[in-house]
């Protein structure tokens, strides 16, 4: 593979809603660019960047992707993302190491949900970024009103480029505003000829092209006065103008074309060598020092300390773990011994590569700006820092994202518990998004991910790469009991068999404690009626019997228990039957104190635009909520409220259809409340069902 300078690299992530064409449009880049003798197509399954299983059957793109290509004397590297909301941290990840974006929008849906989540990590970033409207064979395709949706939903005008020939199924060509030539498509290779623009088009042409010369002359004051001076501009006056305002932000270029007809894909790599900013365009990239809060800095040199990021960690069962990570400064190799300041440990690269896919090309030494992977690095994990450890440099990790929908795990064959756990743990390496605990009371393994299709793919995961089958249900409500009223009562424990017995007697004073206040236990014996070895007997019992509830098997919460009477036998009294006689009174007691079911409550956040406010809000009022009050987050609303657990184990699938994919909410545990009778009832109902 040639040599490239810095200043010669390109880092591109392709971006957008699922379905737009993505992975296609990178399939006809490395076709376009002749590295592959046939178009990988996703929908036969002969894709390089979807190879997984799981994104062949469902054609989707569940991982992002890397690989690269050479064009015009430059090497691109391209990172295909996911655009499913279920993986968008990936995505997220992505953009924190590349240098600009392309937005991909189908050429009939325009701007849709996941174009707007990823546009706004986009600009959080300050990514220098592209249009490319796809699909434009399709019926109904409409390159003019996309490009409008970007403003009307995102806020931003996006400069045309080229203008398409022919729509739908006689899409065939593309009118280069800049050089004003018309480009049509007759290769399989996207190679295209040039001519002169057809007479019917020149109207059209006209308008758009001022449209573009004034767009690129506000940009740069020098080509402002040429322009009003001269009234247009020079095709290199154009180029310099146009890639000096998109690399600063000002300038959003759109073009189209139909990655699967392969029109329109060469112009747009083009496009990339000569718009787009290499890593020596973007300068310096901030950090911090790992010391301190000062900030610092590294230069895309080469003899600056080495430093890069990681970004993406696949867990693979014969290679071991696979670490992709990008190059900010210095260089690197494969015997180099760097640190990771967040996990104050040094390692050493064993062999590097690039990724072309799954395909691993051997790497001899990188630069500033390039994309590699490494295997079987033992501490270093998504969002880590590698730097030299004589210069040592933090990078901003993206903020974790709240997992939404959780799942109980079970293993499908008896002694795979432990199997579970380790699997689990390597994809949680590749998949921060996932988490995974034991909850205490239900004794229940939880896998929490992004949503339904989120944790189906990972269990899909677990079973190709670890060999583990399980099964998944929604999570038991870890509800409580307590009780309302107050009583004394005896509970007393007699046994006679011959020989020594049991003899244990207690009074019990039951009252309720204030909500949260858990439990009390006092010991109110006076004069030796009971001794006192035989009190903390007592209180076990009763900890024991609180721990199996008493109407449904739920924990006892919120009681205070007074030992303040009782008997005992010289001979047959024990610790045990006075820890039978406590549990055998609580549980006596606790049904003569009007007790009652609790259920956790969760404080919720939902992110919707107007239009989806009025459906959200009756819902949620239908699921036993209740609004709290309302924020706003740019043009969303933030609808904030309570809800019962209960009500939300489905609420990411449920939301997600209500509000046709665009809400998005989080939720944390608030405290908890009394069940109304009706749905007590129910409760007690099944629960005494499953334990028969």
């Amino acid at each position: 593979m040639a040599q490239y300078e810095s200043s010669s690299l390109r880092n591109v992530a392709l971006i957008g809603h699922g379905g737009t064409g993505k992975t296609s449009l990178g399939e006809a880049f490395i076709y376009g660019s002749g590295k592959t003798d046939r178009l990988g197509k996703v929908d036969d399954g002969t894709s390089i960047l979807d190879f997984e299983p799981e994104e062949q059957k469902r054609h989707i793109s569940i991982n992002s992707a890397v690989s690269f290509f050479d064009w015009n004397k430059h090497k691109i590297n391209i990172v295909d993302t996911p655009g499913d909301a279920n993986f968008v941290m990936d995505t997220r990840n992505c953009l924190r190491i590349v240098d600009s974006a392309i937005i991909v929008l189908d050429s009939v849906g325009g701007v849709e949900f996941q174009t707007e989540k990823v546009w706004d990590i986009v600009e959080e970033l300050k990514l220098p970024r592209m249009i490319y409207v796809s699909k434009m064979d399709r019926e109904r395709a409409n390159y003019i009103a996309t490009v409008e949706s970007i403003k009307t939903k995102l806020g931003k005008k996006a400069t045309l480029c080229f203008l398409p020939i022919g729509t739908e199924e006689n899409f065939k060509g593309l009118i280069d505003l800049i050089s004003l030539k018309a480009l049509t498509f007759d290769d399989a290779r996207g190679k295209y000829k040039k001519s002169d623009i057809p007479n019917e088009l020149m109207d059209q042409v006209e308008e758009y092209r001022e449209a573009l010369v004034e767009d690129i002359a506000e940009c740069d004051e020098t080509l402002m006065e040429k322009y009003l001076e001269e009234g247009d501009l020079s095709e290199d006056d154009l180029k310099a103008g146009f890639r000096k305002g998109v690399i600063s932000g000002d300038l959003i270029p759109a073009t189209c074309g139909s990655a699967l007809k392969n029109i329109g894909i060469t112009p747009l790599m083009d496009m990339i060598v000569e718009y787009l900013p290499s890593p020596v365009d973007r300068g310096p990239v901030e950090g911090r020092k790992p010391s301190s809060e000062e900030i610092d800095k590294r230069s895309p040199d080469p003899s600056s300390p080495f430093s890069a990021m990681v970004f993406k960690t696949i867990a693979d069962p014969y290679a071991g773990k696979l670490t992709l990570f990008r190059v900010f400064s210095g260089i690197a190799n494969s015997d180099t011994v760097f640190y990771n300041p967040l996990k104050k440990v040094s390692e050493k690269f064993g062999n590097i590569f690039y990724l072309e896919g799954k395909t691993q090309r051997s790497a001899e030494s990188l630069i500033p700006g390039d994309i590699a992977a490494v295997a079987k690095l033992k501490d270093t994990a998504t969002g880590d820092t590698i730097c030299n450890e004589k210069a040592q440099i933090l990078f901003e990790q993206a903020p974790p994202v709240p997992g939404l929908m959780s799942f109980a795990i079970q293993p499908k064959s008896k002694g795979d518990e432990e199997k579970i756990a380790t699997s689990l743990n390597r994809l949680i390496e590749e998949d921060p998004t996932l988490s995974i605990h034991r909850d205490d009371q239900t004794r229940e393994l939880i896998l929490t991910g992004m949503g339904q299709t989120h944790i189906e793919v990972t269990i899909e995961k677990m079973k190709r790469k670890f060999g583990v089958e399980v099964e998944l249900h929604l999570p038991k409500v870890p509800y409580k009991e307590t009780i309302k009223g107050k009583t004394q009562i005896q509970g007393k424990y007699k046994k006679q068999s011959g020989g020594r017995g049991q003899y244990g007697d207690t009074w019990l004073e039951i009252e309720p404690l204030p909500r949260g206040q858990g439990f009390e236990f006092a010991d109110k014996i006076v004069g030796g009626v009971i001794p006192r070895q035989y009190i903390p007997a007592v209180e076990k019992g009763i900890v024991e019997a609180m721990a199996e509830g008493v109407i449904a098997g739920y924990p006892v919460v919120d009681v205070r228990v007074s030992l303040y009477d009782g008997s005992f036998h010289t001979v047959d009294s024990s610790e045990m039957a006075f820890k039978i006689a406590a549990s055998m009174g609580f549980k006596k007691g606790v049904l003569l104190c009007q007790p009652t079911l609790l259920e956790p409550i969760v404080s919720i956040d939902i992110e919707i635009s107007d239009e989806y406010m009025g459906d959200v809000i009756g819902d949620l009022n239908g699921r036993r909520g209740r609004v709290l009050g309302m924020d706003t987050k740019g043009s969303n609303q933030i609808v904030k409220g309570q809800v019962p657990l209960a009500e939300i184990l489905n609420y990411a699938a449920d939301l997600r259809s209500m509000t046709s994919g665009r809400g998005t909410f989080s939720f944390s545990p608030s405290h908890y409340e009394e069940v109304p009778a009706h749905i007590a009832e129910k409760i007690i109902v099944q629960a005494k069902k499953a334990e028969e």
